[in-house]
């Protein structure tokens, strides 16, 4: 009788045998992660134990490469343990969440204070001059270098100890917000019963509240959750004020209230100890740390971009905030507009000065056909296709799974899209990796991993057999993350610790943004906005309406951004040991940098999971608008062209945009692509904040 281990009875430690090495997701169990955890850490521990005691002198092989190519049963189970985490999670996997948290921080730490190993790095870095490399090679060598001197290398003894504490202890904290956000959302309900608590609400707004009531056992009522795709509607449509009000104090105190999930304590430690963290490397606070690794650089070259659009902005939002009030006093309504009211009168300016109604627009976008949209766009642009595989199943019957090809049929990928709000799924929309695309699985570097991406987004479901319908903005977000997910799916690099999007920060969402613009252009509009009932195109007026309409209510959108940028800088530019509380420091804040309170945030600090569900937006949420000045004046390259789809620009946007990861310094990929560096005055122009051209 053969004998039964851990490594024969748990299926994260089999080879993965899935079609395309998808994980095994209907043999995962929340309870095999943490014994294979722990066998995937004593693997990787022992690869780096062994390139660090090599007995030949370091070369870019035997120990970068070699380093790159360790630790692949980790990642594959960080990978799925994190995306499963976010996008299907319970009870059992986030204990098991909370627990792992700080054992995979002590061994990241452990990794990159290496004494042996970071001693060989040290010394092919001091040599890389003199070394044979290619310019792939040198960027992995020098990122590699950066990477282990940023996370304490070379800090001392004592030090170390102290840096590996406040990372195990900020790993937990950033898995305890984001929990506390998570519980906030799913526990709130607005139940809405009768005629009179859904006056206003338009058809597509009850359909997809009536499914999210019956998905939760409700068959009286409908039923306002705090998805975005919930609230925005709700508050932009509904008449009741009183609801809006508590709609919007639910949505606006997430992580706000005093017991289990209250995450003010919990935001107020992460910015001490980052704090620390940055004062252990010698820098005066986190953000100058955290900015040092970036395009932008310091603190100064942030705040010049944000006070660019920050007093224009404010000045747009007061014009536009006239407009609603005139209109609610016209209809003999509330004279002094709260922040719950803004978006229910703003769509009643936009149906009379645009004559553009949600509900006229909505039909017009089914998500099937705007993914469909997604696809054709990739295809035209850069030749891939996208196959549907519905016989593959995910960690959910929601999700589906699509094989990407090239066009002389060659394997590109497999991309996974998760498009539906649940209880068990974190609020907004991301891109994440189930794999990453390298050719260094081996010595040698010619075997190819193939992707697996997954997009995420947290639509309203339509009814049975009704379609799920989006507004604009919300199929500006689908093209946002596909963008992502091509960064990610494109990717052609040799070595996966700079493949897809692990780029710097403040590039890392150019090749989502510049996806949206194709939305926009008349000819994608025609070919796949087509009337879920008719099949008809979306009509020219309809087209122009949209169009006239881009700039309508920009400065309360740009104030909002900006607003929670300017907050998020200032909080972690902090120089205090101590922090302070982080609603008090808010409130300060925008009262210091004028923010008007009708219009509020993006984001308050204590559910901004950007900021204190990881450290990777940490003073970095400035990068949306860092992002946009680049793929504003990129777009700009199609339309010198004289098309949406030039072939020679796309070309060049996919062989250095998409496809080089961080092989090359950003602001070298986009002068490749753009032929120069990039001018800030489309990105203004795009946001209505200079005037435009006639």
């Amino acid at each position: 009788m053969p004998i039964t281990t851990i490594a024969t009875s748990n299926p994260l430690l089999q080879p993965w045998n899935s079609p395309f090495g998808l994980p095994p997701f209907e043999a995962v169990q929340a309870g095999h992660f943490e014994p294979a955890f722990d066998e995937a850490l004593k693997q990787h521990r022992a690869e780096v134990d062994a390139i660090g005691a090599g007995p030949q002198p370091p070369n870019f092989e035997n120990t970068i490469a070699a380093l790159d190519r360790s630790g692949r049963l980790l990642h594959r189970l960080e990978n799925l343990f994190y995306n499963l985490a976010s996008s299907e999670t319970s009870p059992v996997l986030q204990a098991a969440e909370m627990r792992l948290a700080p054992v995979l921080a002590a061994h990241r730490s452990a990794i990159s204070m290496h004494q042996a190993l970071f001693a060989r790095i040290d010394a092919l870095y001091r040599e890389r001059d003199a070394l044979v490399l290619s310019p792939e090679q040198r960027r992995v060598l020098e990122r590699f270098h950066l990477g282990f001197v940023r996370a304490g290398a070379k800090l001392g003894a004592a030090e170390q100890t102290r840096y590996a504490q406040i990372m195990g202890r900020l790993a937990e904290l950033t898995t305890q917000f984001g929990q506390n956000v998570l519980a906030d959302e799913s526990g709130f309900r607005l139940v809405l019963r009768g005629e009179a608590d859904g006056a206003g609400l338009p058809e597509f707004v009850r359909a997809a509240t009536k499914q999210a009531a019956l998905d939760r056992g409700i068959t009286d009522g409908l039923l306002v959750t705090l998805s975005r795709s919930h609230i925005v509607p709700f508050l932009t449509f509904s008449e009741r004020r009183d609801l809006r009000e508590q709609a919007w104090r639910a949505w606006t105190t997430r992580g706000e209230h005093a017991g289990a999930h209250d995450n003010r304590p919990i935001a107020r430690e992460i910015l001490a100890l980052r704090n620390e963290q940055a004062r252990l490397h010698g820098y005066a606070s986190y953000a100058d740390y955290a900015l040092s690794d970036t395009m932008a650089g310091r603190q100064d070259a942030v705040t010049a971009l944000l006070t660019q659009v920050w007093e224009p902005a404010k000045a747009r939002a007061a014009e536009e905030l006239e407009a609603l009030q005139a209109l609610a006093l016209s209809r003999g309504e509330a004279a002094l507009l709260e922040p719950w009211d803004w978006r229910y009168y703003a769509e009643r300016v936009r149906q009379v000065r645009y004559e553009l109604d949600e509900a006229v627009v909505k039909p017009y976008f089914p998500l099937t056909r705007m993914v469909e949209a997604l696809f054709d766009c990739a295809q035209r642009l850069f030749g891939v296709r996208f196959v549907a595989r519905p016989e593959l199943r995910a960690y959910h019957p929601d999700v589906k799974i699509y094989e990407v090809r090239a066009a002389d049929d060659s394997a590109v990928g497999v991309f996974l899209h998760d498009n539906f709000a649940r209880a068990t799924k974190r609020s907004g929309a991301w891109m994440s990796s189930f794999r990453r695309q390298s050719r260094n699985l081996g010595a040698g570097g010619d075997e190819r991993a193939l992707p697996i991406v997954i997009n995420n987004n947290n639509f309203a479901k339509g009814a049975p057999g009704e379609p799920t319908l989006l507004s604009f903005d919300e199929a500006t977000t689908l093209f946002h993350e596909f963008g992502h997910g091509l960064h990610g799916l494109l990717s052609d690099v040799t070595y996966e610790s700079v493949s897809g999007t692990s780029v710097l920060r403040d590039f890392v969402e150019l090749p989502s943004q510049i996806f949206e613009h194709w939305l926009a252009e008349p000819e994608v509009l025609k070919r796949h906005a087509r009337h879920y009932l008719t099949d008809e195109p979306i009509p020219d007026a309809l087209i122009g309406k949209l169009h006239d309409a881009r700039l309508f209510n920009q400065g309360y959108e740009t104030v909002r951004y900006t607003a929670s940028a300017l907050v998020d800088m200032a909080a972690h530019a902090l120089t205090d040991a101590a922090a302070p509380d982080v609603v008090e420091f808010e409130r300060a804040e925008l009262a210091r940098i004028g923010a008007p309170a009708v219009v509020g945030m993006n984001h308050r600090l204590t559910h901004f999971q950007h900021l204190f569900s990881g450290s990777g937006y940490a003073a970095g949420y400035y990068v949306y608008l860092w992002a946009e000045v680049l793929d504003a004046d990129g777009y700009d390259a199609f339309r010198e062209a004289g098309s949406p789809f030039d072939p020679a620009v796309a070309r060049r946007l996919r062989e250095f945009i998409y496809s080089t990861g961080n092989s090359i310094e950003p602001a070298a990929a986009y002068r490749a692509f753009r032929g120069r560096g990039p001018t800030v005055e489309p990105m203004l122009r795009q946001r209505g904040l200079v005037p435009q051209a006639q």
